[in-house]
């Protein structure tokens, strides 16, 4: 009874200076496992006369049950410990601010919105909208425009020319235009779209750079004219500056594929490096324009004697820095994130004539 005792003793002491899990999981085979000195104990009863077995039995079991009772305790507790050690050391801080979701910290890009703007604004007016592939053939994008072999307008497009492997010259596109001549030999008048995309030119700098984006309208129908067209663009000035009103003025130029063909300038004041539309006493040229040549409404099998139309052609990156004050075109596509944050929209601030357009 006094090995007994001692052996209880030990145990219970072993069993509370257990620092850890791993440490009571020795204890437990020690004592209770196959080979541990209780079971050892155990298996002694049978080699006992009942007598001996009757005094003996009692002790041994009731011995396993306290050292059993004792493991489960101290197993628990050490599992309480662990677990407010985890606890602490995982604990969130429910003071700090939530995450943003994407619809708050994410941003339109400056030229999708302007994009948005300009066709909400000819939506309006009822434009719709044409969309053709960036590599287009030569004879889209130069010959059908009244662009003929060695024209010298050809050189001052900058041209990325493409392999070809069937005979036909393709190039990277150097205007929207050539959608113009999808639609014209596609469609049936009366005609209204407007064209935007991207275009490309061998050219970079502060202003420019080798793919750009541009967006040009088409209007053909039997009476058409120079009038109308000046209209529609005064119309888009004042609602994309969401100016109250404008003054216009249109200056002799040429382009290949209009005749006569202009170039449209604005009213604006300008303080600094800040341009304002709609006041002031000074002028910018703001995009190019024209009545359609009768050659392309012939390469596109229409009848220059029965339909007429106007056309023009406006850079979307350059609106884009006259509204919203970038100073370098080249930081449209550097990928800057504190660019975007600065310059971006708000996901759902989908341009609106009624609530405005850059609310």
């Amino acid at each position: 009874m006094t090995d007994l005792t001692s052996l209880e003793a030990s145990l219970l002491s072993e069993i509370g200076a257990a620092a850890d899990e791993a440490s009571l999981e020795n204890v437990r085979v020690a004592s209770l496992g196959k080979k541990g000195s209780i079971s050892d104990l155990l298996k002694m009863l049978g080699t006992m006369s009942p007598d001996e077995r009757k005094v003996k039995g009692p002790v041994i079991n009731g011995l396993k049950d306290k050292i059993t009772t004792a493991l489960a305790e101290k197993k628990t507790q050490l599992h309480q410990v662990k677990l407010n050690e985890r606890l602490q050391s995982e604990r969130a801080d429910i003071t700090l601010p939530v995450l943003q979701s994407g619809l708050e910290s994410g941003r339109i890009h400056p030229i999708t919105q302007v994009l948005d703007e300009i066709t909400a604004i000819f939506h309006d007016m009822g434009f719709a909208v044409a969309e053709g592939p960036d590599i287009e053939t030569d004879e889209l994008n130069f010959t059908l425009l009244n662009f003929p072999e060695g024209h010298p307008a050809r050189e001052m497009h900058d041209t990325f020319f493409m392999p070809s492997s069937d005979g036909k010259k393709r190039v990277l596109r150097t205007h929207t235009s050539p959608v113009q001549i999808r639609t014209m030999q596609n469609v049936k008048p009366p005609i209204r779209v407007i064209i935007p995309g991207r275009t490309y030119r061998h050219d970079s700098d502060q202003t420019h750079t080798p793919m750009f984006h541009q967006c040009e309208g088409l209007v053909i129908d039997e009476h058409a004219h120079m009038g109308h067209m000046k209209w529609v663009l005064e119309e888009f000035c004042k609602a994309f500056f969401e100016v109250p009103s404008v003054k216009m003025r249109l200056r002799p130029s040429h382009f290949p594929f209009t005749e006569p063909s202009a170039e449209v300038d604005i009213q604006c004041s300008r303080k600094g490096g800040e341009v304002r539309f709609g006041e002031g006493d000074d002028w910018m040229e703001i995009l190019g324009c024209g009545m359609v040549h009768p050659n392309v409404l012939k390469n596109c099998g229409l009848d220059p004697d029965k339909v007429q139309g106007f056309a023009w052609g406006m850079g979307i990156d350059r609106l884009a820095m006259l509204k919203y004050g970038m100073p370098d075109l080249r930081d449209f596509f550097s990928g800057d994130m504190r660019w975007i944050e600065h310059y971006g929209f708000r996901p759902l601030d989908i341009p609106n004539l009624i609530r405005g357009l850059s609310s």
